[in-house]
């Protein structure tokens, strides 16, 4: 009996310490926050970014789905990489710095492999926290994502 009450109070504290994640599938671009010093890169570092999709949003972190776990030989994911992420939400576009904590590889087949990332917010603009957190507050009462309707 103690264990079982034991269970559902770390529940109910686990749902309070959580930030509630929404979903919500919109288009993001993530980029690399790299030093100046980077080596053997020979292109710019505006140019080193990939497209994909956001899974969920939260007022702390952020999960997305990309086709590749790494840009050249960086990886989205660890080493204490800052990635410039764009996020086109219905309001505007919404910028912020993240940073890669987890990831999962997903899809059955070599070929339709993709991989979600979970990455944790660090850091926007006062402009861009407002309009994202206006976002959730709207928002968060309707999950699924913007559907595209074909007229052909």
């Amino acid at each position: 009996m103690i264990r079982k009450l034991a269970s559902k109070f770390s529940k109910s504290v686990n749902k309070r310490v959580v930030a509630r994640r929404y979903k919500h599938h919109f288009p993001i671009k993530i980029a690399f926050e790299l030093n100046r010093n980077t080596g053997s890169l020979q292109m710019p570092v505006s140019n080193l970014s990939i497209r994909g999709e956001t899974k969920d949003l939260s007022s702390s972190g952020i999960a997305f789905i990309v086709s590749s776990i790494r840009l050249q030989e960086y990886y989205l994911v660890g080493d204490g990489h800052t990635l410039n992420a764009e996020v086109d939400l219905p309001n505007g576009k919404v910028r912020m710095q993240v940073l890669g904590t987890r990831y999962e590889q997903i899809g059955k087949h070599i070929s339709t492999t993709q991989y979600l990332i979970g990455a944790k917010i660090t850091n926007m603009s006062n402009a861009d926290k407002e309009a994202y957190k206006e976002f959730l507050k709207t928002k968060k009462h309707k999950a699924g994502a913007l559907k595209l309707v074909d007229e052909s």
